[in-house]
């Protein structure tokens, strides 16, 4: 295949390249731009889920779908602190 771009939806900056072979003026078209992916705490909720559903495990589906939800809990605890900090530094100093 040849360097040729096709334009997607005829927006600029959406050009999708035809030749997947890395060299250095299209180097950065082969890597993945999108970020994402499952990642870690996903690829453990589906093996969780996994072993759940074909008995390998006997937990409490809340225990099962944690590494989905410790994240948030977590994240929301330290907002919350922060948050609290905020408020009780603006009563002080209205005093």
């Amino acid at each position: 295949m040849n360097n040729s771009a096709v334009n997607i939806n005829q927006q600029p900056g959406l050009v999708a390249h035809l030749d997947n072979s890395p060299t250095e003026g299209n180097m950065a078209s082969t890597k993945a731009s999108a970020s994402g992916g499952i990642g870690f705490g996903g690829a453990l909720a589906i093996v969780f889920i996994t072993l759940k559903l074909v008995g390998t495990i006997s937990w409490s589906w809340i225990w099962v779908l944690s590494p989905l939800w410790i994240p948030l809990a977590i994240l929301f605890i330290v907002v919350g602190i922060i948050g609290l900090l905020l408020l009780i530094e603006h009563i002080y100093e209205k005093r």
